[in-house]
């Protein structure tokens, strides 16, 4: 079934399709164990999870900060002096 399919869908505003499209995710989301989830993106999952664990996720997050803050200090340092 289409949008065309349901000549109705094209009457209603903006604010009511996202609420019909809200209605249609709660409903497809209820059943959740009927939809197969790829065997790819459960290692993508599992992968995630143990960076997760091992913390690489918060020290790679905390590198990427402190670069950012020693950049923007040498900046701010360059046009104090």
């Amino acid at each position: 079934m289409r949008v065309k399919d349901l000549p109705e869908i094209s009457k209603l505003s903006t604010p009511e399709k996202i609420l019909l499209v809200e209605d249609l995710w709660d409903s497809i989301s209820a059943d959740e164990a009927s939809i197969p989830v790829p065997d790819s993106h459960r290692a993508e999952l599992d992968e995630r999870h143990k960076r997760y664990e091992s913390n690489q996720v918060l020290s790679c997050l905390l590198m990427t900060s402190e670069r950012e803050l020693k950049r923007e200090n040498d900046l701010y340092l360059s046009f104090s002096t």
